[in-house]
Parts: C-alpha cells; structure tokens; sequence
C-alpha cells in the first residue's frame, strides 16, 4: 500500500479464504521458461525491438512491457491486437502439456475438508487460464471444494491486480476485512496487499523448490500476517484442533 495509508482492519473471524492454485495447492512443474521465452519471441515478431524483454519477467509484466515496445515503434493498432489474441493461445497449449502430472500438493484435500466442514467459503485466484485451472482441480479431485475461481482468461484485470482479487471476493459475498489470500508467491502476497486483504504465505514444496523459493522473511517483508511452512501447518493455524474435554469430576 502506499506510504503513508493507514494499515488495513481486519475482522475476526475469516469468512472466506482464497488460494492461489499451482504450487500452493497442485503441483504441475509448469514450464515457466518457455512459456516466457514464447511470449518474447512472438513480442519480437510482431515488432518489439531485440532485447527489450527479459525472460527473467513474469509473463503479465513482459507482456505489459511489449504493448508499450509496439505502441514506442509504432506499431499498428491491429498487430497489437493479433499479439494479444496469439501470445494467451500459445502459452495455454505450453500449460495444458504439465496437467498429465499434475498432483495435489501433500495436505491440501484434508486442508479444504476442513475449511469447508467449518463453513468457509473457498475461491481460487489464478495466473492460470481456466481450462487448466478447472481441468487441474478435476484431476486432482479438489473442484468440489471451489465454487468460485477466478484466472487469467476471465474478463477484466488478472493477478496480480488487487481489482481481480476484490472481484472474486464481491462474487463470493466476503468483505475485504474478513477474507484470507493465501499463496506460495510474492505476487500473491502484492495482490492482498494491494486489496487490503490479509495473506498467508505458503512456502514452496519441497520436491518442487528452486534456488528463487520464497522465504518466510520475504513473504513477512511484503506483509504476510503469517507464513506456513506447508499445508499441513497451514491447516494447523486454521483449522485447529478441538480442545480435548474436561475429565468430568469424580
């Protein structure tokens, strides 16, 4: 949030929590560097000078870069819209290639049994194009769980835009200071900030961390009320179990 804004309320108790999807609750080993790689090389195609794109970027902020590359050299309004039509296209057909290994993350059904069992409405935000995010969540058995889900092939702004969290949460009749956001990713963790809605970070799986994992101190640095070493700790903070009963006197 901006410096100087007032650091959000929030409510107690959590009505609603909202997760992100890959990595935090299925793991697919996504090929993320091509799928950045094929959005610089048809950047490139349709006019956008070599170099100015880095791989390192997530794709949503190489893609913002090259609408403003292609609008800089001039580039007709209708070869901005052809890249815009063909980069989603390309980059869902790279993502659908990783659903034939894609599992749930260890503890994430007990996980939603439990919030779900407690009342919680559940809602997924996600980078990812919603047949892979439907299709994922079928294959692994968690769609049940998730009436709302919101991802990158939805009208209107997509993670990490706090509007795309806010409009998930209108469709699912939480107010903002009564919703959790939970992610393995420091965009996840700017999304809530942006939206004022609290966030609980998730490090990374372990089968699936990389030398640029989140760390607990990153995701408090970018304002996480807590950090979950798994989903099972997760579960511990929020689903917490039952006090054993009183011995009744003799």
């Amino acid at each position: 949030m901006p410096i100087g804004d007032p650091a959000p309320s929030f409510v107690e108790p959590v009505l609603g929590v909202v997760f992100d999807l890959d990595g935090t609750l299925v793991l697919s080993g996504h090929d993320y560097p091509r799928m950045r790689r094929t959005v610089i090389e048809l950047a490139e195609r349709y006019g956008v000078p070599r170099g100015r794109l880095s791989a390192d970027d997530p794709i949503f902020r190489s893609v913002e870069r090259a609408r403003e590359e292609l609008r800089d050299v001039g580039a007709a309004d209708a070869a901005i819209f052809r890249f815009e039509a063909e980069y989603p296209r390309a980059i869902d057909a790279i993502e659908m290639e990783a659903l034939p290994r894609t599992r749930p993350r260890p503890g994430a059904a007990p996980l939603l049994a439990g919030l779900s069992d407690r009342g919680f409405r559940l809602g997924i935000l996600t980078r990812s194009s919603e047949h892979f995010a439907r299709a994922a969540l079928e294959r692994t058995g968690l769609a049940p769980y998730f009436p709302y889900l919101r991802s990158r092939s939805a009208p209107g702004p997509a993670k990490p835009s706090p509007e795309a969290l806010l409009l998930l949460l209108r469709e699912m009749g939480i107010p903002v200071d009564r919703a959790l956001y939970v992610g393995d990713h420091l965009l996840d963790a700017e999304c809530a900030r942006g939206a004022r809605v609290r966030f609980m970070g998730v490090l990374p799986d372990a089968a699936e961390a990389s030398g640029a994992a989140e760390t607990a101190e990153r995701f408090r640095s970018a304002g996480a009320s807590a950090v979950a070493a798994d989903l099972p700790d997760l579960a511990r903070r929020l689903v917490p179990e039952p006090s054993p009963a009183a011995p009744s006197p003799p």
